[in-house]
Parts: structure tokens; sequence; C-alpha cells
């Protein structure tokens, strides 16, 4: 999590919102155990982490990838990569301008962040960034950042969630795994409820009225930091791109573990126990927040739960886009990332105009640089302690400190050596310091580097030791001093080093490659990039996005349309708007995959059991629930009533006391009115929700026998060639009964066709590869494959159509999500036509070219 308002690039929040329900114990005889920093190790010899490891290499770990090329001078137009800018300033605006002019494309993009001040404050320049390319942009935050993100020009859109709270949270529990005092004092349990918050929010952010001007608003693409966690789900109920940005390695990779993990272990090749060190923290995460993401999936969106392998492994699973926001001066992008996967340079903000106090400025003039400490947001338990050990090593150094009180509240007696600073913007202090000493993050940590500050990095927590390590192996520090070994010594055998010549060149020579960097830029060429440009733009209008698709009147052609050209042309009355149907821009279907089809059938047994083991005791735990949601509600609306009538009171001495006194004795009449009709409603809504979940019970048996028990198992069967290296025919998505009956029939097709020829094809291919057991090994290959392929297509003739009906069915039950959508991007539309900002000739362009399509013409 950020730790410093003044930080200029975003840092890691993602582990204030990584709540693990899995008690500390049971973890730790798998092999992973909870540090203090807030990382996880992992024991590369256990049981757990072997098995784990065949299950997470097989899907994700061979994939292949292009090569990035080594460190250079980066075109932001790369067709690969976004590289830093070239060398000369010149040159680069050249080539901004260039492609200012020829994106015309213009979408309404929400930026969905969790985290601190200085996690929001890099996006607000991307999203600055963003606006000068036409796009309308509304920043997704917390609450108490409206101020911070309005002054800035964006459209902002709350989300819940108490910055606060999640820090407070953060430094009383630095690990995943929560501490005894945090379960007894009810925090889980807290954060728990934020997130399904957050989650609410999120998706509000998508398709809400601005909160403001009340202007419609329906995303047309969506960015997110990681811990924002809703990103990849709204996108599917959308059908919209997403793309991910962040200052943490978060994508499996060789090069180096999991920042959050320690990989334990002599034996094992070091690139695999880095790559499933991924595997592990992503799955930590799912145990904690899974239940509770799937809950709001069913309930707010209508979409089906996320099974328990694919839901910590989505981002990878589907390929989103993601942008890494650090300097490749500093890391470099991994060989094996694939080319989705962009290192575009830190996120940076024109420093800050700023008048120092008079003391200060004496203080920087009174003698030689001097070196920052501080700790940003960071809270200590012991800051005198600190503050003591600061001033201890500063003086046996013989050195000047600026020391920054952050939200430990650093102080002392005023020294001639040292100065106690406030709030003071980093790219302005930093400009007049010799090195920094500070916690990690890493927006304090790119802002110290950026203007040529060796740096010692004192870490935490999260992502904080990952950030010291990389400066060390730089040379531009020392290595990091973890806060609980932090000594007065050792501070300033950390200090002399910063101050060595070798720190200052290494420091140095960060920067300049640094200098010919544009990270924002170059992330929004990479979000640019990844778009589906062909697929998003309106036939008839190509700057807005479509939405929409229409039968064009004789003819068999089908036209995208956006919400203004749908708009023109149903008021036009040359279409009728029933004839309109959503254009799904990025579809997104995430299934539940098979392996084989024991574990595959025996996973849908149990999700199924488990399904009606909850039906059966939802008769009992959902009356309570109800009646707690109904408690909250009414708390809720008892304190707004004693706030009015306070509010009331305030105003007896204009009023008159006796008139306030009735009108006080009213609401409370009126209120216990409402409770007394509320108790009989209540009682409704808690038999309602027994009832509800008892009659469940049926279709989801019915559901489980006769479509997802069957289905599993063929799925399975359809999978056991990659158990020796072949990818299966891809049978297409099933998304409703056309594709299922589509799917059976290829399946059936390939799978008896190839389960003939594969006896014959599989030996003579190992024949020609190994020889005589290469031939024996092919004929293994070859019988397995008759039994899987010809299984496989039998039982497809009548499952995946199956599963076709079953989709289609719920898609037509479960359509309350997708008509309030419709309702939004047709209020927008309607918007759009009345707001003005479309002139005449554009709507002319629209008629014309419908006009054009509809007599046959192919438009130019």
């Amino acid at each position: 999590m950020a730790s410093d308002a003044n930080s200029e690039v975003f840092e890691l929040p993602a582990e204030t919102v990584v709540l693990p329900s899995l008690p500390a114990a049971a973890i730790g005889h798998s092999g992973v155990h909870m540090d203090n920093d807030g990382r996880v190790s992992i024991d590369w010899e256990s049981s757990f982490v072997r098995r784990f490891s065949k299950l997470y290499r097989s899907p994700l770990l061979g994939r292949s990838t292009i090569p990035p090329p080594g460190y250079s001078e980066l075109d932001p137009r790369s067709a690969d990569h976004p590289v830093q800018s070239p060398a000369s300033s010149a040159d680069y605006s050249d080539s901004v301008v260039n492609l200012d002019k020829s994106w015309k494309l213009t979408l309404n993009i929400v930026i969905q962040v969790v985290g601190s001040r200085g996690d929001v404050q890099p996006f607000i320049a991307l999203g600055n960034e963003l606006q000068r390319y036409g796009h309308r942009v509304r920043l997704a935050t917390h609450d108490a950042f409206e101020n911070f993100v309005t002054s800035s020009g964006l459209e902002f859109y709350p989300i819940g969630g108490d910055p606060a709270d999640l820090m407070a949270y953060m430094v009383k529990n630095p690990g995943l795994i929560p501490s005894i005092e945090s379960l007894q004092a009810g925090d889980i349990q807290r954060k728990r409820i934020m997130v399904r918050e957050m989650l609410r929010g999120c998706w509000r952010s998508c398709v809400d009225p601005d909160m403001h001007t009340r202007a419609p608003f329906v995303a047309d693409a969506i960015i997110a930091n990681p811990p924002s966690f809703a990103y990849i789900h709204c996108a599917q109920a959308l059908s919209i791109p997403v793309h991910l940005m962040f200052t943490m390695p978060w994508s499996s990779t060789k090069a180096f573990p999991h920042p959050l993990a320690n990989m334990s272990g002599a034996n094992g090749d070091t690139g695999l126990k880095n790559y499933i060190s991924y595997g592990v923290v992503d799955w930590l995460t799912w145990q904690g927040l899974g239940d509770v993401i799937n809950e709001w999936r069913k309930q707010d969106l209508e979409l089906d739960e996320v099974a328990t392998f694919e839901g910590p492994h989505l981002a990878e699973i589907l390929k989103i886009p993601f942008t890494y926001c650090w300097s490749p001066a500093l890391v470099s992008k991994p060989l094996d990332w694939p080319s989705y996967i962009d290192v575009c340079g830190f996120f940076f903000r024109d420093v800050p105009e700023y008048v120092p106090p008079a003391d200060l400025e004496a203080f920087l003039a009174a003698g030689p640089p001097p070196v920052y400490i501080g700790f940003g947001s960071i809270v200590l338990e012991n800051p005198e302690q600190v503050t003591t050990t600061i001033i201890d090593a500063v003086n046996a150094v013989g050195a000047r400190a600026i020391v920054s009180k952050g939200w430990a509240n650093l102080s002392g007696t005023q020294h001639h050596n040292i100065y106690f600073i406030g709030d003071c913007p980093h790219e302005w202090l930093f400009q007049r310091v010799a090195a920094a000493v500070h916690h990690g993050g890493a927006g304090t940590t790119a802002c110290g580097l950026r203007y040529s500050k060796p740096t010692l990095i004192v870490p935490f927590f999260g992502d904080q030791p990952f950030w010291g390590a990389m400066v060390a192996a730089a040379g531009a520090g020392p290595d990091p001093i973890p806060h609980k070994q932090l000594t007065a010594n050792s501070l300033a055998d950390g200090i002399r080093y910063c101050l060595s010549k070798h720190a200052a060149a290494a420091a140095s020579n960060i920067a300049q490659k640094m200098s010919s960097e544009s990270g924002v830029h170059a992330a929004v060429s990479s979000f640019h990039r990844h778009l589906p440009v062909d697929r998003m733009q309106c036939d008839l209008y190509p700057s807005q996005p479509a939405v929409w698709s229409v039968s064009v009147p004789k003819s068999r052609k089908k036209l995208k349309l956006s919400k203004f050209a749908a708009e023109v042309l149903v008021k036009d009355r040359l279409i009728d708007q029933k004839s309109l149907n959503t254009h799904p821009i990025k579809p997104f279907l995430i299934e539940n995959r098979r392996w084989d089809p024991i574990t595959g059938g025996a996973s849908a047994v149990m999700n199924t059991t488990t399904d009606l083991t909850g039906s059966i005791l939802g008769t009992f735990y959902k009356p309570i629930q109800e009646y707690q949601h109904h408690q909250r509600d009414h708390e809720g609306r008892r304190s707004a009533i004693m706030a009015s009538n306070a509010s009331v009171e305030s105003a007896s001495t204009d009023t008159g006391t006796g008139r306030v006194a009735a009108g006080a004795g009213a609401t409370s009449s009126k209120t216990k009115a409402q409770s007394d009709h509320g108790g009989g409603k209540l009682f409704v809504k808690m038999a309602g929700a027994s009832a509800k979940s008892l009659g469940s019970f049926i279709p989801t048996a019915l559901k489980g026998m006769t479509v997802d028990i069957p289905l599993a198992m063929t799925e399975g069967l359809r999978n056991i060639p990659r158990l020796h290296g072949e990818e299966p025919r891809d049978l297409g998505q099933i998304t409703g009964i056309k594709s299922g009956f589509a799917a059976a029939g290829k399946g059936f097709m390939w799978g008896m066709t190839e389960a003939v020829t594969d006896i014959v094809v599989k030996p003579v291919q190992g024949m020609r590869q190994d020889g005589v057991m290469g031939a024996v090994t092919g004929l293994g290959k070859g019988m397995s494959n008759m039994v899987s392929k010809s299984g496989y297509a039998m039982f497809g003739v009548l499952i995946y159509p199956s599963a076709g009906i079953a989709k289609s069915l719920h898609t037509s039950i479960h359509s309350r999500t997708r008509k309030s959508i419709v309702k939004a991007s047709r209020g927008e539309g309607e918007w759009m036509l009345e707001s003005g900002q479309f002139t005449g000739t554009d709507r002319a362009q629209v008629v014309a070219g419908f006009h054009e399509i509809s007599k046959g013409k192919k438009r130019r």
C-alpha cells in the first residue's frame, strides 16, 4: 500500500485486502508459513507445494513468448513492448504528437483503484493523459479522495472502503494471516465487509451516472490495479476490455519470486520455484476472498461462480493485458513474460508548486546536502525509540539529516544538524538532499532514483523488501535493513554507503536512463495497443465505440452501432429500438477446466454436494442473514433520524422550543409506526429467504446430475491428451443452444476420426522422433486417445447440447443485470443526442452512412 501522500507513483496496496480465511496452523502444516514482514515462506520440500507445483505449472508454465530486447531507448509505438522514449526529448514529443493525431476512437474509461493517496495519485496522471486523447475518464476509488480526484479535472466515483483503516490493519497484521488480536477484535469480518462494499462500488462505477452532473456513463473499457479485485468480473458482465496496471510483479515468472513470497528448500530448480511462488500467493488470496467475490458475482452481476482453480489465476488464464509501471532500467522485463505484458516506466507527475518555510531554507543553506529519512504513512509502535536511533546514527556518521515526521509523528528537540519536517513534496525535497532513507514504497523509491539519490530501504511489509533488493542489486544502495533489525549502527553503516562515490555513480546511472522514459505516455500506448479496435469501432461513426448491433433491412449485413448512432437511427425511425442487440466488444468466458474424467467428475460431484448442502442449511441461516440485514438498515435509519433531530434541535433558538419538541415527537411516533409495520414485512422476508433456499434444492440436483457432472467427465476425457503433451481440439465456447449443438457436432466428427487415426499416426510420429522406443510410446498414446477421444465424442453428443440449453435458460432467467446495462446504454445515447455535444453534421453522417449501406453500397 502506498505509504506517502507525497509519492508520485502508485505503490502496492495489495496486501491490505488479501485476507485468507484459512487458519495459520492449517497452512503451516502444508509447508506455507507466514512471516512478520507480510510475506509467505514456502517450503519447496513440502508435499503440498510439490503437488501444487505439478498442478499449477501444467496449464501456465509452457507458454511460448518472444523474448524482449535488452534495455534500450524504446519507442512507445512498438508492436510488442512499450519501451522508453527516444533519447532526445524533442524526438519523443514528436512521436507523441503523431500518436495523438492517429488515435481517433474516444471511450468511456473507468479506472478502479484501491489503496492510499499515493496509489491514486499516479492514476490521476494517467487519467489526465487519457483525456488528451479525447477519452472520458472516471476514477473510481475511496470516498476520502473525492476532492483530490475532482480537483484534477477527472470524474470521481466513490467505491467505499477506508484507506486509513486498511493501512492500520496492515500495520497490525503485516502478514497474510491475521493475528489473534485482530481475530478477537473482529477486524477480519470488518475487512471482508469492506471488500464486499468496494466490489459493489466498482460495479456501480461502470454503469451509474456521474455523482454530481448526473450525466449518464457506461464504461467501454476498464483500467485497474489488481487489489481492486472487481475488474475482470465487471468486464465480463459488460463484455468490454480490461487492462491491469501495477508497480509490483504480479505475473508468474522464473526471473524472481513473488515479492510476497520467500521460497525455502535447497533442492529444485530456482526458476521453477520462483514461478510457483506466484501460484501459491494467488491461491492464498483466493482462499480468503473467493467466497466474497463469488457471492457478489451471483447476487450483483448474475454471473456463475468461479471455480477454485480458475479463480486465483484468471488474469493469466484470460491473458488480461498488464502494464507494469516501473523503470526497465531498474527491473527489466523477464524473458518469459508474454507480449501482452509490458514494462513502461514509473508514473511521474509534474513537480508541484511549493514554498518552503524560512527555517527550512535556512537549514538547507547552512551546510552540505542532508540525508532524507522518513517512513511515510507507516505507523510505528515506538516512534520515540526510532527517533533516538535516527539521531544516534546521523551523529555517528557526522552527517546532516531532514527527518520526515510522517504518520508516526517522528519528532524531537531540534538539533543543529537535524531538521524535522512535516508535509513536503518529495519532488521538491529530493532535489536538495544527498541520499534517501525510507520504507521502500514504489513511489518514494522511484522519486529518489529519478533525482540520482542513493537509497537505503528499511522495509516493513509487502513489496518493500522487493524494492530494497532491487535497489541494492543495482548498487544504488546497501542491502535493505528490516525495520525490526534497525539499530543505530546498522543505520549508520547504511548511510555511509549511500554517501559513497560508488552509490552515487550507480544512482546517477539509473537516473540518466530514467530521464529518457515517459511512463505515462508509454502506458497509454500500451493500453491503446491491446484494445480490439476493429471490433470496437462504430460502422457509421468510427470515433465512437460500438455497443449495439443491428441487421440492416433488406440486407444480411449487421452493423455495429455506437450509443449516439443508434439513438439517431431510432429517433429518425430508420430502425426500431427492439431490433438493437448488445454488441460484446470483448466477451469473457470463465469455465471450470477439467484435466481428466476422474478428478473432473469428483470435483463436479463435490461442488454439487456443496450446493445441495448449502440449500438445506440455507433454510436455517438465510433467515438469520435477512434479520441481520434488516437490523443494519434499521440502525442506519435510526442514526439518520437522530442526526436529523439533532439538526432540528440546533435550530430551536429560531423556531421555538415547543415546535421543535412537537416535531421530534412526531418523528419518533412515525419511526415507531414504521418499525411496527416493518416487523410484519421482516417475518415475510425471513420466511421467503428460507423457502427460496430450500426450493433451490431440486433444480440444483437436476442440474448437477444432468449437466455439471456429465459435462465435467466429458471435458476430462477431452483433455486427457494434455497429459502427454497434445493440445485437444477447441470446440468453441458454449454460450447457448446453438453453440452447444455446434460443439457436439465438432466433437463427434473430430473425436471419432482421431480416435481411429491416432492408432496409426502416433506410432509413426514416435518412430520418426525416437525410433523403436518412440513407436512404442506412440502406440500407447494412440490407444489412450482412442479411448478418450471416442468417449468424449459419444458423450458430447448429448452433454454439449444440454450444457447449451442450461446456459440459455440461465441467461433468460437471470436478466436483471443485462437489462440494467441496456437501459443505461440507451439512456447515455439519449443524453448524447440531447446534450449538444454532437452537431447536425454528425447526425447527417450517421444517416447518410446508413442509407448507403442499406442500398448495398460500400462505404468509403
